[in-house]
């Protein structure tokens, strides 16, 4: 679905990508974890071309999208929905409004059939009831499932998510994980997540990619990755009290 190929890009003098290549299954979760800096959400940047290699390429099916552009790029976009860190809604907008904006600005749906898919899709995310609100009005959660919502409103086929549960409780971030993979299941939906916390890699992977130094360190499915031997991949899980012997090993 997604394949990178030996793919370098230097910033600020430093190889952030030192050759990296992987590839992304058509309906998986690829979950992308590692320490600030790793290069996580550069990786995502060159999934649609908001970045382009030094190096490499980066392929989304048969499609060369470190390549395209014009026409071919744009058409390459709309198969993605993506979601921001902060969720990026317009403070000015209500909430189903902030959702019903890629609908208003790239199709040619008559105005019934926009508030039945933001019904649809508000509903999707749990906020059937919350449409009427503004961003300010509803917690940081709430923002983070309303993001989302507008990252699937057109229904793509690839989601990609920049630390979706940043600064969110404990329990409100396992209500993310809980719709990601809902939302896998229900849409059929290919994800890519990139995120720091382990717990939430663990519940929602398919395989788990590390990011340290440029490269990638290990790969893997989630039972496999807790078992790795390599060196920043235990500090990483430790430093999250995360063990070969803990409950996701007994778990998975």
């Amino acid at each position: 679905m997604i394949t990178f190929r030996d793919v370098t890009k230097v910033l600020s003098g430093r190889a952030v990508l030192d050759g990296v290549s992987f590839n992304v299954k058509r309906g998986e979760t690829f979950v992308i974890v590692g320490p600030s800096g790793a290069g996580k959400s550069v990786t995502l940047k060159h999934m649609v071309r908001l970045l382009t290699p030094d190096r490499g390429d980066v392929l989304v099916g048969d499609v060369t999208v470190s390549a395209a552009a014009g026409g071919e790029l744009e058409l390459i976009r709309e198969r993605f929905g993506y979601l921001f860190q902060g969720g990026a809604l317009l403070a000015w907008l209500s909430v189903a409004e902030n959702v019903a904006l890629p609908l208003r600005e790239k199709t040619r749906m008559k105005n019934e059939e926009i508030l039945e898919r933001v019904h649809e899709t508000l509903r999707l995310v749990g906020l059937e009831n919350d449409g009427h609100k503004q961003p300010s009005e509803i917690s940081g959660g709430m923002q983070k499932r309303a993001g989302l919502a507008r990252a699937i409103i057109r229904r793509p086929e690839i989601v990609l998510y920049d630390e979706p549960t940043s600064g969110l409780d404990p329990v409100t971030s396992r209500t993310i994980d809980d719709l990601i993979d809902g939302l896998r299941e229900e849409l059929g939906v290919t994800s890519v997540v990139v995120t720091h916390d382990l717990h939430s890699a663990l519940s929602i992977g398919s395989r788990i990619a590390m990011l340290h130094g440029g490269k990638i360190v290990e790969l893997a499915p989630p039972a496999e990755f807790i078992k790795s031997s390599e060196t920043e991949v235990r500090k990483f899980l430790e430093s999250q009290f995360i063990t070969k012997e803990g409950s996701w090993g007994q778990a998975r």
